[in-house]
């Protein structure tokens, strides 16, 4: 089934410190998860064509909650707390990561998970647990390498060869492209894969508007 979604109607629903403050589990959610400063924010604006939709900070580790965006009915983008950046307190830090592995360990309805690496600073050790995690619950994974406008053509495309050659360890469903916030560059590709994994929520829909026009009528 093909689907062509407008991520510009993206809205912030809900915060939430872990996942029993979240809504029900249900439908299909597509998790953003990143080291802290790796353009998690700018991602999600450029993805949605809104400036603030995620409010970007100069200050890596400042999101420390689980962020809800409704996309369309039944189709959630969640933003998950930044992790592995050093200069936050210790305890602060193994809060976050307990209510990042507790959502995606937990949360059923999580269907696709993507994974941003700054392109000059990819596959840290907290980049491949996460990915190997996934495999292991058989959730796809798109590798975004962001901030790719900082290395020039030749070199931005050798270093996803290489990242694309070392993702071939982890098995599973796991693509990896470049991706640039400022320039744009990767978000056709963002959007077709994200189309791709929401796409069984509107066949969903499309099943129930069927049966419910195949009802008979009172008149009958």
């Amino acid at each position: 089934m093909s689907v062509k979604i407008k991520y510009q109607n993206t809205h912030f629903i809900t915060s939430a410190p872990d996942i029993r403050h979240l809504p029900e589990d249900e439908g299909i959610e597509i998790a953003f998860a990143g080291r802290s400063n790796a353009g998690k924010s700018s991602s999600l604006n450029r993805l949605t064509n809104q400036k603030s939709l995620a409010k970007t900070s100069k200050t890596p580790g400042r999101t420390q909650l689980i962020n809800l965006f409704k996309v369309d009915e039944g189709c959630h983008i969640v933003d998950l707390p930044g992790y592995g950046f050093a200069q936050v307190p210790l305890e602060m830090k193994k809060k976050w990561q307990k209510s990042l592995g507790e959502y995606l360990q937990k949360r059923k309805c999580l269907k696709g998970l993507v994974v941003l690496m700054d392109i000059r600073h990819p596959m840290k050790d907290l980049d491949q647990q996460l990915i190997y995690w996934a495999v292991d619950c058989n959730i796809p994974v798109q590798v975004l390498l962001t901030k790719a406008d900082k290395l020039k053509s030749g070199a931005r495309k050798a270093q996803v060869m290489k990242i694309r050659e070392a993702a071939l360890a982890f098995g599973g469903d796991v693509q990896v492209d470049a991706f640039s916030s400022l320039k744009g560059l990767g978000v056709d590709v963002l959007r077709n894969k994200l189309d791709l994994w929401f796409a069984p929520a509107y066949q969903q829909l499309d099943d129930l508007d069927i049966e419910s026009e195949e009802l008979p009528s009172d008149e009958e």
